[in-house]
């Protein structure tokens, strides 16, 4: 069986994978040259078929000369298939990892109202319908981003390094704005996880990211965790459009 290599640039690290069929062989992520990881794998698997690239950042010009060379390449953007019905007003503007993560979710509940609460440099809610249409969501800075917006926009706060487990009442500066931060945020995810399932009946809940380990323990709803969930969506992806 041939393998596949799938590809996400998100705002602070770029995740290349091996698939195979369904199933994930290999994970790498990096800040720096792609190249060096892509040429790794295919020493590792000489048989790679195709490729598909999603990013939200730039993507560098030999980079993709290299995709479209070396594979069978899908640019993934807002004209690319999906089994998704999408209803965003502006699908040219719609993050690729918030479409491709709600994809993910359509192959875990295909029938059922899905959120997807995606916890990285941002925080991301989609909403995945029933009858299999994306219809939107939401956006609000991620825990790091708020740590520094907090520093960069005042004269006198530092920049604190986000922890778990942070009290609610902080006893100094620093123990204050990890209170505001942490539990800011997790009070933000709940009061948004109500809202959503107040429009949405039977709602399931996946949480996908970096950052999910801040609200695994300390959301009280039964989640399904997917640490890969774009990835998965994007291997969907791929497949569905058949190069």
């Amino acid at each position: 069986m041939t393998y596949k290599l799938i590809l996400d640039f998100g705002n602070t690290l770029k995740k290349a994978a091996v698939f195979q069929g369904d199933k994930m062989l290999e994970l790498r992520s990096t800040d720096g040259d792609m190249v060096q990881i892509i040429e790794g794998f295919r020493r590792l698997y000489p048989k790679f078929d195709a490729a598909i690239l999603s990013a939200v950042v730039n993507i560098d010009l030999h980079l993709l000369h290299y995709l479209k060379t070396n594979f069978k390449f899908l640019l993934f953007d807002h004209q690319s298939k999906t089994p998704l019905i999408n209803e965003y007003a502006s699908p040219e503007t719609l993050g690729k990892d918030r479409l491709a993560a709600a994809v993910g979710a359509h192959l875990i509940y295909p029938d059922h109202n899905v959120l997807v609460i995606d916890a990285g440099s941002s925080i991301t809610y989609e909403i995945k319908s029933k009858g299999g249409a994306y219809c939107g969501g939401a956006i609000s800075p991620g825990i790091l981003m708020r740590a520094k917006a907090l520093n960069h926009f005042t004269h006198q706060l530092p920049l604190v390094a986000p922890l778990m487990d942070v009290p609610l009442i902080g006893h100094d500066t620093n123990s204050s704005l990890l209170s505001g931060i942490v539990n800011g945020t997790i009070a933000e995810v709940r009061a948004m996880i109500e809202g959503f399932k107040n429009q949405y009946d039977d709602l399931k809940i996946i949480l996908t990211g970096g950052d999910v380990f801040y609200f695994e323990k300390s959301l009280k709803y039964d989640i399904f965790a997917s640490e890969n969930l774009v990835l998965q969506g994007l291997n969907y992806i791929l497949d569905y459009n058949e190069l």
